[in-house]
């Protein structure tokens, strides 16, 4: 059996989390719009004929600014030093920029594939000279064209990774999806709906604990969460006039926290201040990012 550690990596919004879930068939890791939606390290166990891939989702690559930026590098670089194979991900619109040169000569292994994502929004000229770019710049022979949208692209690659992977017994049980517990996904599913609902300051600014996670049989799980903001001014905007935007907020991850758990839940959602959190040690380990 093919068996292995496969690390997602590239710059913030190049698509790795929409990958991931395109590979397992299923959401694991949240999706946005806006870059470096990603905080933690997302393990994803891709069981199929032949093969287990373990799959790293990572923060994006990026220089960093303050502490928090500079713990999610950390969480990258060593999934990327652990894993057996690289994924480095270039965006097919953006190309590929001195930044990504920059990082793929930083973390570049001995198995790497660069996977060019996004292709349905460019012309096939377009990424035809953009593979013939990147093949030059990086002297990296596999190349994959995918769209993780789509999913056009992905059995190619998928295959792939696997003709890379040592031989060996799995790592995991076969039923196996992912290593982290439901109350996990379910702060991350809170987060996804911040992100959702918000513009550029609240949702980086954010943090979700779960508080209280309660199982009861023939009645509905109760799940208290809290989420942490900057700014007595973005806890406001959190909860919004009359507390409407925090009860959108809760409507939205109920729902798909109960599609994950399939079970009915009761959510209740509370806002509370810690200046600058993202910029102090204790405060990150604290939230779970330390």
């Amino acid at each position: 059996m093919n068996v292995g550690y496969v690390a997602i990596a590239g710059k913030p919004n190049v698509g790795k989390s929409t990958l991931l879930n395109a590979m397992l068939g299923t959401k694991l890791s949240i999706v946005s719009p806006r870059p470096q939606t990603t905080r933690q390290r997302v393990l994803g166990v891709d069981n199929g004929p032949g093969h287990q891939i373990v799959f790293l989702d990572t923060p994006g690559l990026l220089a960093p600014k303050y502490g928090m930026q500079e713990k999610l590098l950390a969480i990258a670089e060593t999934s990327i030093r652990e894993a057996d194979l690289l994924l480095f991900l270039l965006d097919a619109v953006d190309g590929l920029k001195p930044e990504d040169q920059a990082f793929f000569t930083t973390y570049r292994k001995k198995r790497t594939i660069i996977v060019i994502n996004k292709i349905d929004l460019v012309i096939k000229e377009a990424l035809l000279a953009s593979i013939a770019k990147v093949h030059q710049a990086t002297g990296c022979d596999e190349i994959y064209p995918i769209s993780a949208l789509t999913k056009f692209g992905v059995e190619d690659l998928r295959r792939g990774i696997v003709a890379h992977l040592p031989q060996g017994m799995p790592f995991y049980d076969p039923e196996t999806l992912t290593d982290q517990p439901e109350q996990f996904f379910v702060a991350e599913i809170i987060r996804e709906k911040i992100f959702m609902s918000f513009g550029a300051e609240v949702p980086y600014s954010t943090a979700v604990v779960i508080d209280d996670f309660k199982e009861q049989e023939g009645r509905k799980d109760v799940i208290r969460a809290t989420i942490w903001v900057e700014k007595p001014s973005q806890k406001a905007m959190v909860i919004g006039a009359q507390g409407r935007k925090l009860k959108a907020i809760g409507t939205m991850a109920r729902k798909d926290i109960e599609t994950l758990l399939e079970r009915p839940v009761y959510l209740e959602l509370w806002v509370k201040v810690r200046e600058k959190w993202r910029r102090k040690e204790g405060d990150l380990r604290e939230l779970g990012l330390g």
